[in-house]
This record gives structure tokens, C-alpha cells and sequence, in this order.
């Protein structure tokens, strides 16, 4: 098993920025990719971004890129979002999720495990 834990979260205004982080421990050494996805209220989650473990790979839903930056620090066991030029419309609960499997990056069905989510807020 793997927990993650998420922190960073908070209230930013439009064009800031804010740096999630995600805490991983437990069964961390099969750990493939990790990722973070977002839900806006009313909508269904989406993918943000997602960065294969060993190799540093990364992956980008087309709304964040050019803003979002994903990291990891293997040494921690921890991942990172940087976030900036925030719009309102990044507004969600952001979620950290795990898969110890090679497949689909932008599919929820994809990983194995799921942190309890951050908010971030962005005021126009």
C-alpha cells in the first residue's frame, strides 16, 4: 500500500501562484508514476499532470501547460505542482494519485491510489 498526502492548498488570486506538494510513503519502490488531478465543483475530475518516477517523464493536460510544472524529489518521496499565472478557473479540489503500472496517463482508472485532496481557490 501507498499514502499520500497532499499540502499546499489555499486562496491565491488571479495571476499568482501556489506550489502543491504531495507526500508519499509505504510501498513507495513499485511506484510507476504519480499525477495530480483536479475537481471543479459540479464537474468531473480531470487530469493535470503526471510525471513517470524513475525517469522524470512528464505529462501536461493542455489547460495547464506552459503554467503547471510538475517535480518529484525521489530522494523524499515527494511530488510537487507549481502552479502560476493561476486563473479562476483552476479552481478545484487538487488530488495526488499514484499507479505502480505502466498505462493510460490521463485516466483516473489508470492508478492505484489517491491522496484526500487540497483545495486551492482562485478570486478574480
Amino acid at each position: 500500500q501507498v499514502q499520500l498526502v497532499e499540502s499546499g492548498g489555499g486562496l491565491v488570486q488571479a495571476g499568482g501562484s501556489l506550489r502543491l506538494s504531495c507526500a508519499a510513503s509505504g510501498r513507495t519502490f513499485s511506484t510507476y508514476a504519480m499525477g495530480w488531478f483536479r475537481q471543479a465543483p459540479g464537474k468531473e475530475r480531470e487530469f493535470v499532470a503526471q510525471v513517470v518516477w524513475r525517469v522524470g517523464t512528464t505529462y501536461y493536460a493542455d489547460s495547464v501547460k506552459g503554467r503547471f510544472t510538475i517535480s518529484r524529489d525521489n530522494a523524499k518521496n515527494t511530488m510537487y505542482l507549481q502552479m502560476n499565472s493561476l486563473k479562476p478557473e483552476d479552481t478545484a479540489v487538487y488530488y495526488c494519485a499514484a499507479r505502480d503500472y505502466s498505462g493510460s496517463a490521463y485516466s483516473e482508472a489508470s492508478y492505484n491510489y489517491w491522496g484526500q485532496g487540497t483545495q486551492v481557490t482562485v478570486s478574480s
